[in-house]
C-alpha cells in the first residue's frame, strides 16, 4: 500500500508549493516508508509515498505513460494486472516499469473511467492529464483504500488520510455535528461523510471528475444483490464448486508480490478457511498471526493453536491486555481519525505492528466473510423475528432468540427484558430497516449524553431517512437476508470494519492487508445464491461450511460463532489510563461543547458502582472518550503527533519557469 496527495486548480494556472506537497505526505509516511515522489506543473501538483511490494526497484511514483501526458499516483494493488498487461502489450502499448500501477495508466488511456470496471483489486488513484488539465480519482468497489477530498478556493486537494490536508494549512478544523450523529446510531459515517466540516471521502465503487471549473462525482459499481425469481437454480454441489472456484482464483491472484505473504489466523472459520487454502495450495512454509485477549470472553487462543498445529504454520501471537488496549487507544484513533464506539481496532492495530516487526509488509485476512455468506448474529435474529412477527403473541417463537444468545439467557432476569429488547418494531417487516432498526435506536440511546449546542446543530436531521434516498430501486423486490446483507456491507463494511478495523489500523505500520473474500467476482456469485443456502434453519455461513468441511478439523468447522470483539470498560475505565480524567473533565468537555458535562458525571458514577457495564454505556463511553479525543488531536491540538516534511526520492519538475527534467531528492 502507499499514500497519495494531491491539489488541484480547477478554473485556471496557480502555483502549486513543493513544500506543501512534501509536509502533506510527512503526515503520512507510514503509508509508504519506502520511497516517495513529487509531480508539479502550473496547474497540479501530486505527492506519493511507496510501500514496495510490486517491482521493487523501478516503481517509485509518479508514474507517466509513453508522451507523459498522464501522471498517476495509486494506492492498492491491482491482483490481475498480468493478464491485463498482456492484452495491453498486444495492442502496441510500452512499459518503462513492471508495476500494476502503469497497467492503469495505459488501461485509462484506452477506456476512461470504464477501465474501472476491468481492475480486480483494492485502490484510490488519482490520474492528472497535463494537456486537458483534468484530474480523475477513483476508490475500488467497496472502499478497501481511503480517498478524502476537500474544495477550497476553486483547489480541489486531496490525500489518502485526513491528516495530509490538515497538514497545509489551509483549512478549518472542526467536528461535523451530523457526522458525530451518524457514529452515534450507525457506529460510522455515511458514505461520503467524514468526522469533519468540509472533508468529502470520495464513497465506494465512485470515480470523480474534476475539469474546466467543474467537479461531478459518480457511482460505477453498486453490490450486486436481485430478487429471488433471479437467483441461481443450481443444487447446491454445484453452488459449492463455483464457490471454491472463485475462491481459489481469489487467493491466488492476492498472493501476487515480491515480497512474503503471510496470514491473519484468529481460528474462526474464515480466516482458518484462507489460510488453509494457501498452506495446501500455494505455500509450503507460512507465517500466521493471531491475538490473545486476557479476558477469556473474547479469547480465541484455543483454535489458533488448533489450526496453527494443524496446518504447521510459523505461528506469532501477540497479547491484548486490558491495559495496552486503553493505552493505545489514542494513537489508534489518530490513525482512524473519526469517533469509535469500539475498542475492537486497537487489538487489530497492535496485531499489525507484530507483523511488520517480524518482516512482513502483507497479509490475507477473512474480513468480509460474515457480510457474504450471512454470518452476523443480526442475519439470524432478522429471520427469528420474522417467524415470530406470524404469530407475535406465540409463547414459543421468541424461545428461538435462546437459540442464538444461550449465553445471555443464563440469566433468568435478563430473560424479559431480552425479550422485550427483539420485540420492538416486531411486526414492521416492510420497513427496509427492519433487520437493523433495533440496534441503530439502542445505539442511539447513546445520544443522551450529547450536549444542548450538539443537539441544536443536529436540529430534526434523521441519518434513516437519508440512508433511505440512496437504497437501490429493486431493494424492495429483495429477500430479508439480501436487504440486511446489503445494510450491512455499505456502511458497517465499508465504513468501519475495512477503515477502523482495517486500512488505518494496518497502514498504522506500514503493513498491506489483503481480503480474499472481497473479490468482486465472490460477491457478484453470492449475491445470486439463495438465501436457504446461506443460512440453513439458522445454520449460518452454511454453503461456506460445505466448501471447507473436508479441509478443516471439525471443532473449527462446527464452533458456535464468536463475533471478533474487545474489552471497552475493562480497559479505558478500569484502569484509568492518563488521557481519561483529562478529556472527560468539565473543562475539557465544554472547550469541545459535545457532550453535556452532569451526564457524563452521572454515567462515570455508575459505572463506578456497577460490576458490569450495559452495552449502551459501554458504547457511550468509548464514543464519547474517542470524540473528545478527535477533537483534541485534530481540532484544538493538531497534529497529535508532529510529523517532518519528506525528502521526496524524485521530483518530475514540470512548471514553465523550471526546464522540465526529473530531479532526485
Amino acid at each position: 500500500m502507499c499514500g497519495v496527495v494531491g491539489i488541484c486548480h480547477l478554473v485556471g494556472p496557480g502555483p502549486v508549493s513543493r513544500k506543501v506537497i512534501e509536509k502533506m505526505l510527512g503526515a503520512i509516511r507510514h503509508r509508504g516508508p519506502d520511497e516517495s515522489g513529487i509531480y508539479l506543473d502550473d496547474w497540479a501538483g501530486l505527492g506519493h509515498n511507496r510501500l514496495s511490494i510490486i517491482d521493487l526497484s523501478s516503481g517509485v511514483q509518479p508514474i507517466h505513460n509513453e508522451d507523459k501526458k498522464l501522471w498517476i499516483v495509486f494506492n492498492g494493488e491491482i491482483f490481475n494486472y498480468l493478464e491485463l498487461k498482456e492484452d495491453l502489450l498486444k495492442r502496441g502499448h510500452r512499459f518503462y516499469t513492471e508495476t500494476d500501477t502503469e497497467v492503469i495508466l495505459h488501461l485509462f488511456e484506452e477506456k476512461g473511467s470504464e477501465c474501472l470496471n476491468e481492475f480486480n483489486g483494492q485502490f484510490a488513484l488519482a490520474i492528472w492529464d497535463r494537456a486537458e488539465k483534468a484530474l480523475f480519482m477513483a476508490r475500488d468497489r467497496l472502499g478497501i483504500r481511503p480517498l478524502h477530498y476537500v474544495l477550497h478556493r476553486n483547489q480541489l486537494i486531496f490525500a489518502s488520510e485526513i491528516k495530509s490536508l490538515f497538514a497545509t494549512d489551509l483549512l478549518k478544523r472542526e467536528l461535523d455535528p451530523i457526522a458525530i450523529d451518524q457514529i452515534f446510531t450507525f457506529w460510522t459515517t455515511l458514505g461520503g461523510r467524514t468526522a469533519f466540516n468540509g472533508i468529502h471521502e470520495l464513497p465506494p465503487g465512485h470515480c470523480l471528475k474534476a475539469a474546466h471549473g467543474k467537479v461531478s462525482v459518480q457511482g460505477y459499481w453498486n453490490i450486486p444483490f436481485c430478487s429471488p425469481r433471479e437467483q441461481f437454480r443450481w443444487p447446491i454441489e454445484g453452488l459449492c464448486e463455483g464457490l471454491w472456484e472463485i475462491l481459489h482464483d481469489s487467493i491466488r491472484i492476492r498472493l501476487r508480490s515480491h515480497v512474503p505473504v503471510g496470514c491473519y489466523l484468529s481460528g474462526g472459520l474464515d480466516s482458518s478457511g484462507i489460510t488453509t487454502c494457501v498452506k495446501n495450495n500455494f505455500s509450503n512454509t507460512l507465517q500466521t498471526y493471531g491475538i490473545q485477549f486476557e479476558e477469556k470472553a473474547f479469547d480465541e487462543t484455543e483454535y489458533q493453536r488448533l489450526m496453527a498445529a494443524f496446518l504447521g504454520t510459523d505461528h506469532t501471537s501477540i497479547t491484548a491486555t486490558n491495559q495496552d488496549i486503553g493505552a493505545s487507544l489514542p494513537e489508534v484513533l489518530w490513525h482512524c481519525e473519526k469517533p469509535l464506539l469500539r475498542t475492537a481496532p486497537v487489538p487489530l492495530f497492535m496485531l499489525s505492528k507484530a507483523v511488520r516487526q517480524n518482516g512482513m509488509k502483507v497479509v490475507l485476512t477473512g474480513e468480509g466473510a460474515d457480510e457474504i455468506f450471512g454470518g452476523y448474529q443480526i442475519f439470524r435474529e432478522t429471520k427469528v423475528r420474522q417467524f415470530w412477527a406470524r404469530r407475535p403473541d406465540s409463547q414459543l417463537r421468541p424461545l428461538l432468540i435462546r437459540r442464538l444468545y444461550p449465553y445471555i439467557f443464563k440469566e433468568p432476569k435478563l430473560e424479559q427484558m431480552l425479550r422485550s429488547f427483539f420485540a420492538k418494531g416486531l411486526t414492521e417487516v416492510d420497513d427496509p430497516f427492519y433487520s437493523h432498526l433495533i440496534r441503530w435506536r439502542n445505539t442511539s440511546r447513546a445520544k443522551v449524553f450529547f450536549s444542548t449546542d450538539l443537539r441544536a446543530a443536529i436540529g430534526s436531521y434523521d441519518g434513516c431517512e437519508e440512508l433511505a434516498q440512496t437504497l437501490p430501486e429493486d431493494f424492495s423486490r429483495w429477500d430479508s437476508l439480501a436487504r440486511a446483507q446489503y445494510l450491512e456491507m455499505v456502511i458497517f463494511l465499508s465504513n468501519y470494519l475495512l477503515s477502523s478495523q482495517g486500512d488505518r489500523v494496518a497502514m498504522a505500520h506500514s503493513v498491506e492487508i489483503r481480503m480474499p473474500y472481497l473479490d468482486y467476482r465472490l460477491i457478484d456469485f453470492m449475491g445470486r445464491v439463495p438465501s436457504t443456502w446461506k443460512i440453513h434453519g439458522l445454520n449460518e455461513k452454511y454453503i461456506l461450511k460445505k466448501v471447507f468441511k473436508e479441509t478443516l478439523p471439525p471443532p473449527v468447522i462446527y464452533r458456535p460463532k464468536q463475533p471478533y470483539r474487545a474489552p471497552i470498560r475493562a480497559s479505558i475505565f478500569n484502569d484509568r489510563p492518563p488521557y481519561l480524567d483529562e478529556m472527560l473533565s468539565d473543562g475539557c468537555l465544554k472547550q469541545t461543547g459535545l457532550f453535556d458535562s452532569r451526564r457524563i458525571r452521572k454515567l462515570l458514577g455508575k459505572l463506578s458502582s456497577l460490576q458490569h457495564a450495559s452495552e449502551v454505556d459501554s458504547m457511550a463511553l468509548a464514543g464519547v472518550v474517542s470524540s473528545q479525543l478527535i477533537h483534541h488531536q485534530f481540532v484544538s491540538r493538531f497534529p497529535f503527533q508532529p510529523f517532518e516534511p519528506v525528502v521526496p526520492h524524485v521530483v518530475f519538475d514540470m512548471r514553465s519557469t523550471q526546464k522540465n527534467q526529473p530531479t532526485t531528492g
